[in-house]
């Protein structure tokens, strides 16, 4: 999706965080590390240890804000500066839908750094981290969406990332988490009801995205073309339960915590075209997820 380049994205600002420990870059890190990233993306937990990267616990310092961010057309030349606009305008869409709606942190991490939550690197892969109320992403992270996981990676994949997380930042507010606990695992449990809730969350914010406009006015962002959103879809797959255990050898649908591949496409076409009303994954009878 690509901003408007006139378009004010100044506001809330993202921070960075980190500056030494393990990383995957490019294509390095060997077949484990690939397998270690694509079994646990997304779950907002610390599996560094699996490939050297340290442990968890504690928070590093930051490094100060996101600079030379300004306009649309920063966030289109820059994936730091594009994560940080996208930022702003998934916070305005979600005050303008969730009464008292707080926003978020989100932090980019330079090659690792430690929250409450573990270590964020891209080894993990984006995460909220509930206990601190932060999304946590390495930029570097779009290299192995593109080169390891066999998804594009472009722009509106990047923000339909971030707008995952920040669903999860949604689901925490609303109280999902306490009253749907992560305690099971397969086709039809919590856990992946709550993925594809934050799935669906996405697809209706990229739905409305072209929407929100900053102070003078101006949309945020250009509307999406059909590439771009089948570029979301693309990502989409890429973390589907089903095709990462295929990189494996073997699919299990029982061990599954995000969803198949082809549930994550539906739940964010069906939030792209019903809204975030048409979320309620928890409602869905068993079998028909």
């Amino acid at each position: 999706m690509t901003f408007n380049p006139d378009a004010d994205v100044r506001g809330s600002r993202a921070t960075r965080r980190g500056g030494r420990g393990a990383v995957i870059a490019g294509g390095a890190g060997g077949a484990g590390a690939v397998v270690v990233l694509l079994l646990f993306m997304f779950t907002g937990q610390d599996f560094s240890g699996f490939l050297g990267g340290g442990g968890g616990g504690g928070t590093s310092p930051d490094q100060g804000v996101v600079e030379n961010c300004e306009s649309g057309a920063d966030a289109n030349a820059n994936d730091d500066c594009r994560l940080d606009a996208g930022e702003e305008v998934i916070n305005t869409y979600w005050q303008s839908e969730l009464e008292g709606y707080e926003k978020p942190q989100l932090v980019l991490v330079v090659q690792q750094a430690q929250t409450p939550c573990g270590t964020a690197s891209n080894q993990t892969g984006p995460f909220y981290c509930p206990t601190d109320r932060t999304v946590y992403i390495d930029p570097t992270f779009w290299s192995i969406l593109r080169g390891q996981l066999g998804a594009e990676g472009g722009d509106l994949a990047q923000l339909y990332v971030l707008a995952h997380e920040y669903g999860h930042h949604v689901q925490n507010l609303l109280g999902v988490f306490e009253e749907y606990p992560r305690d099971g695992t397969g086709e039809d449990s919590n856990a992946v009801r709550t993925e594809l809730q934050a799935d669906c969350f996405a697809g209706a914010w990229t739905a409305a995205a072209p929407d929100q406009k900053d102070a003078e006015g101006r949309p945020f962002l250009l509307e999406p073309t059909q590439a771009q959103i089948d570029g979301a879809l693309n990502a989409a797959a890429a973390v589907g339960d089903d095709h990462i255990q295929q990189q494996s050898g073997q699919v299990n649908p029982e061990s599954w915590t995000h969803g198949s591949s082809e549930q994550r496409q539906r739940w964010f076409m069906a939030g792209y075209e019903g809204g975030s009303t048409a979320c309620d994954t928890f409602a869905v009878p068993a079998g028909e997820l």
